[in-house]
């Protein structure tokens, strides 16, 4: 995890060495930065972070992300204008650029079906912000939403009787879908009792859950579902959110 701040309105760009290191944009508690990260993690691809305030934009951030979202990842050696956005497209660069480690399959069809379950992970994203985000308690139907959404999921992993969906290791569709599962245990201390996974109908996802948290890969990012927690509330009850709670318990910088 870098131990740097947040950079918001009036800061100066960020400085970088001149050696072509990718540059990625980031959010500390973006699950779809965090996506970036664990690619680029887990294909051991160097790369220098800085994070942004996402509700007091840096002036300059509008050159690297005209869009004005995160991720944003700058490829230095392909001059002006070189950032790409939206998760799922980096990703996809990301191995198609940096092929010795591949996440994607090689087989044609198991990528494509990969690629739509990564698709159907967004009926489990839309309750889970629903719930996370409400302040009047939880919406009706939403937690029976999201648990027949995992239902998908468990099915298919038990289907394909591996210890990840790539087989015996992380593939994309693995990283693609892991931030908001790390995130999942933020729901219960969002709703106290009212949720948890029931250990036998989610068997598989729960022993799954357990070896991903072991992965290198996810180790570099990973942020405790009570951080998690404090994030939201951060959000939901103060006029600025507490983008920079962890930067004093970050253990090193990175910028490798």
């Amino acid at each position: 995890m870098n131990t740097g701040k947040h950079l918001s309105k009036g800061s100066n760009p960020p400085t970088f060495p001149d050696n072509n290191t990718l540059r990625l944009y980031s959010m500390r508690f973006c699950p779809y930065a965090q996506r970036i990260h664990l690619v680029l993690d887990a294909k051991k691809i160097p790369y220098n972070v800085v994070y942004i305030n996402l509700s007091e934009k840096p002036e300059w951030f509008a050159e690297k992300s005209p869009l004005g979202k995160v991720p944003a990842l700058e490829i230095p050696d392909q001059g002006k204008g070189s950032t790409l956005v939206e998760s799922l497209i980096i990703a996809d660069y990301l191995d198609e650029k940096y092929p010795e480690i591949k996440l994607h399959s090689d087989d044609s069809f198991q990528k494509a079906r990969d690629r739509i379950f990564v698709e159907r992970f967004n009926s489990v994203i839309s309750p889970y912000y629903r719930i996370l985000f409400s302040t009047t308690g939880i919406p009706p139907g939403s937690l029976s939403e999201f648990v027949t959404a995992l239902d998908v999921f468990e099915g298919e992993l038990k289907a394909r009787a591996t210890a990840f969906f790539g087989g015996n290791k992380p593939n994309m569709l693995d990283y693609m879908i892991w931030p908001w599962c790390e995130r999942a245990d933020a729901l219960r201390l969002a709703v106290g009792d009212k949720y948890e996974l029931d250990k036998e109908r989610f068997e598989h996802l729960l022993k799954w859950r357990d070896e991903m948290i072991k992965d290198e890969a996810v180790k570099k990012s990973f942020i405790s579902a009570e951080n998690h927690a404090k994030f939201v509330e951060s959000r939901k009850n103060e006029a600025q959110p507490n983008y920079d709670m962890l930067v004093n318990e970050a253990k090193k910088p990175r910028l490798d």
